[in-house]
């Protein structure tokens, strides 16, 4: 190691360990240069020859918003690889591309945002293609391995530095920097918390995100958890960065705090280091500090903590010893194996969920390849720009031989006609123009959300003949129009509607119309700006108010796009429908989705195909699950949104060059009735995820089908040293190479609290050739069998028997044995010593988590209803008690009793001002008390009226 100049601070010396060079750095800066290092754009500061840093680089499946790099399948593909070795080498080739794109463009960051951990406990969330699963194991699974890709192997010294998102409870875009998730204490621990912990466990993870909403009732950027759980988790500097506008939130639009110094003061005594706020504009966010500090909200020292944070961070990306960082030379981009692990990772991520045996399709197969993706290589919010692309259509032609494919794309092709008897026209666009600026994002931008729509065009017109447009229906009425030379109808900041977008995009979609009936016609009102189209003296553009009416139109219909489906099929002696979602329409960031089901035209069109041809494949190509009927089908397969490679991985499946392997990460309900409210984040009270699910799905958890069969067999499974050490023999019966994923799963037989149908333990994903057979071993710890324990506020492993489950999917269970496990006996709950916190109950109804006071702890409150039940077991009153008192506020009552049986005490709070001398607000809590008498372990019932809020409840006497 080269020695540093006799002039060098100490914290450009090398020789010195970290801890000592941020100490050396902070006692250097001034506290002006230390606030400004607080927003996501911290300022370069030259007289101690420091550049400028910013936190945030989107890098969830590729190097994202930054113009060309690999993309490879959504994270809800990789997922459903079930291999975490695979997404290990995605994370890493990601962290390469993302050097070598910095060493070009410094716009690139370092500090990643990525990967999305929420467990995708609700399948309408809007943002489902951002996760892994639903399991919290297969989720830190391969969590761990994507961030140990992003962060290389180096001891020292990280190739990028990945945060986790988004920290906690998150699963709802309605209402989601607004609604509360109310998360009991076993849920808490047992699902939500467990994904984060295992990967910051695992020393990958240079930091999380807190998320938008509030976790009992309490804002995720204010959380005590991030204190209480996720820094007691590792010794090292975790980075914590706000989501974007969140620290304004706090007071904006969830109004938690009066201030805004108040609230920045708050989240950064919470832990958040680094606030995203008001774009690259540092100076909002610094002024509220400044803010805090005059008002001695917060201390220097405050600040100090939170730089070190940062600074830690920058330290290890090598940010001061370049001559070092092993990894600043790096320069793979877009490499010949980068594209081989693009395709590798999308065939993986291929789920075959039903098959009658028509695939493989044979070589000779005269194949109708229909459907509005069939032709489609869909990018999402978090991707990067193509470098490359293929779709299901060109990869088939060039798999099985143009001549042996005709294709139907399935849009309905559409003239509009106005209330003059004209038409809408797309004008051909000049030499100059026709290609400038044709993809969208290709430039790259720090906030894509900002990118402008082109104006370069001319504005849609009129005339006597018109232009026929592809209108495709993407469910709920949400409609885009493309013109024939592929371009679609988009709106720009000027208001004119022009045939000018590659595709729907961009934060606020501005190439989505809905058709709304109107007198004899219909309104086209543009989605993104919510107006209805008029035409205009200077063409077609959306009302502004300047008097132009808005146009009725007639929608004159050229052909159904069901005709032409059913004409190539009834030719064909297969047919792959291609059927799914545009990730920027209708389930997205910012918008949940409202049904399991297939947009109304895809569902026609599947139809269609089925009835002019029995020999009918469904290919869904999706960021999420959807309930139809897969009887009638010959074969279905499912794959989120492949990346660069998708519809080469998808022809080589269908041809059977690769035997499909992919797993579902998560659960197919069958119906909408199936699925719990969307904000109803107990799992276990509403009995969510194959963890609790009591109907029978669609398709189960784990489950995916193969072009091989597999036997299990010789299952043996033995307790030593602290680990359940389980192994079976798996053989390819097979006549092909293919994948097989066994999956182990436990079940505890006897349990004394509700515990899981099943929960995923351990899984594997192996290569077998036709009658090779294999033994994975599998090595669960002990503590993989505990639970929180609500009565003492504790992990707890319970004695008795535990079945281990062995199989293909969480429902196809081949092999099963039971083990016996030395554990912790249950204990009733000590209440005469140490009382009851209200939220650490067994079982409710209509009851709502909500925050005890701003900083910390939790208290129940009736939900909509106004009344709500609590149910606490196993209580030991010991000899006897003979009084109950409530902390409670607000007003209302609080009925006490033993068992089913009626109230022994009421305890009521009178309303404000009736004399009682009771506080208001949400936090005036008093104790009440009543005389009550039980004696030995009896289960307590409490049943709380009004709004009020109960924090604990004590015994004496």
């Amino acid at each position: 190691m080269t020695a540093p100049s006799p002039s060098a601070p100490p914290f450009r010396d090398q020789r010195l360990p970290f801890a000592k060079r941020i100490d050396d750095l902070l006692g250097r800066l001034t506290l002006d240069e230390k606030v400004s290092l607080l927003h996501q754009f911290a300022p370069a500061v030259p007289r101690l020859g420091i550049a400028a840093f910013r936190t945030g680089q989107e890098a969830l499946h590729g190097v994202a918003w930054m113009g060309p790099a690999t993309v490879f399948p959504q994270a809800v593909g990789l997922g459903a690889t079930w291999n975490p070795e695979l997404v290990r080498r995605v994370g890493e080739a990601v962290s390469k591309e993302a050097r070598a794109m910095r060493s070009r463009d410094d716009r690139v960051g370092l500090n990643v945002w990525s990967p999305t951990v929420n467990l995708l406990r609700h399948p309408l969330w809007g943002r489902n293609e951002e996760g892994y699963s639903e399991d919290p194991r297969l989720t830190s699974a391969i969590a761990v391995a994507y961030t140990r890709g992003l962060r290389g192997d180096h001891p020292v010294y990280w190739r990028t530095a990945p945060v986790l998102k988004h920290w906690l409870a998150h699963n709802n875009e309605t209402a989601r920097d607004t609604a509360s998730s109310s998360v009991r204490p076993r849920v808490l621990h047992e699902y939500d918390l467990r994904a984060f912990r295992e990967t910051v466990e695992a020393g990958t993870a240079a930091g999380v995100m807190p998320a938008y909403n509030l976790v009992n009732g309490r804002p995720n950027h204010v959380s005590p958890l991030l204190r209480e759980q996720l820094r007691a988790w590792t010794d090292d500097d975790l980075l914590v960065c706000s989501d974007a506008g969140a620290p304004s939130n706090l007071v904006d639009s969830e109004h938690y705090f009066d201030t805004h110094e108040e609230a920045t003061a708050a989240a950064l005594l919470a832990g958040v280091d680094s606030f995203t706020d008001h774009g690259t504009d540092g100076r909002t966010i610094v002024a509220r500090v400044h803010g805090a500090l005059e008002q001695g909200l917060l201390t220097e020292a405050d600040v100090d903590i939170a730089v070190r944070r940062q600074l830690s961070v920058r330290f290890r990306l090598g940010e001061f010893d370049p001559d070092h960082d092993p990894h600043t030379g790096t320069a793979d981009f877009d490499t010949p194996a980068h594209r081989a692990l693009a395709r590798e990772s999308a065939e993986q991520a291929i789920v075959l969920l039903g098959n009658d045996g028509l695939l493989p399709l044979a070589p000779d197969t005269r194949l109708a390849v229909v459907g509005l993706l069939a032709d489609e290589c869909k990018l999402d919010w978090y991707s990067g720009s193509l470098l490359h692309r293929s779709t299901p259509l060109e990869a088939l032609y060039e798999r099985f031989g143009a001549e042996r494919v005709e294709f139907a794309e399935g849009v309905d092709r559409v003239r509009l006609r106005t209330s003059a008897g004209t038409f809408l026209h797309v004008p051909a666009p000049d030499d100059a123009t026709e290609d400038a600026g044709a993809v969208r994002g290709a430039e790259g931008a720090l906030d894509p959300a900002l990118l402008a729509g082109r104006t370069d065009l001319p504005p849609l017109t009129t005339d006597v003949l018109g232009t026929e447009l592809a209108l495709a229906d993407w469910g709920e009425g949400v409609l885009t129009l493309r013109a024939p030379d592929g371009r679609y109808l988009s709106v720009a900041d000027d208001g004119r509607v022009r045939a000018s977008a590659d595709r729907p995009g961009g934060w606020v979609v501005q190439e989505t119309f809905r058709l709304e009936p109107h007198g004899d016609g219909h309104l086209l009102r543009h989605l993104g700006t919510g107006r209805p189209v008029c035409v205009a003296a200077d063409g077609v553009r959306v009302a502004d108010g300047s008097g132009t009416d808005p146009e009725v139109f007639e929608l004159v219909l050229a052909e159904r796009g069901e005709e032409a489906v059913a004409r190539v099929a009834a030719r064909a002696d297969a047919v792959l429908v291609v059927a799914g979602n545009d990730p920027h329409i209708n389930g997205r960031e910012t918008e949940d989705r409202t049904t399991l089901r297939l947009p109304a035209q895809q569902e026609r069109l599947l139809r269609a195909a089925r009835a002019a041809n029995p020999r009918t494949v469904l290919a869904l190509v999706s960021a999420y699950p959807y309930a139809f009927a897969p009887d009638a089908l010959s074969a279905v397969l499912w794959t989120a949104h492949g990346g660069q490679a998708a519809g080469t991985a998808l022809a080589r499946v269908l041809a059977g060059d690769v035997s499909p392997a992919g797993r579902l990460p998560q659960t197919w309900y069958a119906d909408d009735a199936d699925l719990p409210g969307l904000l109803d984040y107990d799992v276990i009270g509403s009995r969510q995820t194959y963890q609790y699910f009591e109907g029978t799905p669609l398709f189960p958890f784990g489950h995916g089908l193969s072009y091989a069969s597999f036997a299990y067999a010789e299952l043996s499974a033995d307790v030593t040293d602290g680990t359940v050490r389980v192994s079976c023999t798996v053989t390819n019966t097979g006549d092909v190479t293919a994948d097989e994923v066994p999956q182990l799963y436990l079940r505890a037989v006897s349990p004394s609290a509700v515990r899981p149908r099943r929960e995923l333990a351990a899984h594997g994903r192996i290569t077998l050739a036709p009658g090779a057979s294999a033994r994975p071993v599998f090595e669960v710890p002990l503590a993989a069998f505990g639970f929180w324990d609500v009565a003492h506020g504790g992990w707890r492993v319970e004695p008795g028997p535990y079945e281990l489950l062995v199989g293909a999917s969480s429902e196809d269970v081949r092999l099963r044995t039971t083990v016996t496990l030395d554990g912790e006996p249950a204990a009733p709950r000590p209440v005469r010593e140490r009382g009851l916190g209200a939220a650490d109950f067994d079982e409710q109804s209509g009851i709502v988590i909500v925050d005890r006071t701003k900083v910390s702890g939790d208290a129940v409150t009736p939900g909509p209803a106004g009344t709500g039940e609590l149910v606490y077991r196993d209580c030991d009153f010991g000899a006897g008690v003979g009084r109950v008192t409530v902390t409670v506020a607000g007003t209302g009552t609080v009925e006490v009793s033993l068992g089913g049986g009626a109230p022994l005490a009421v305890l009521a709070l009178p309303a404000p001002g009736s004399g009682s001398g009771s506080g208001s607000g949400l936090y005036d809590y008093r104790t009440l008390g009543a005389d009550f008498a039980a004696e030995g372990v009896r289960d307590l019932r409490l049943r709380l009226r009004g709004p009020l809020r109960l924090a604990h409840v004590g015994f004496s006497g």
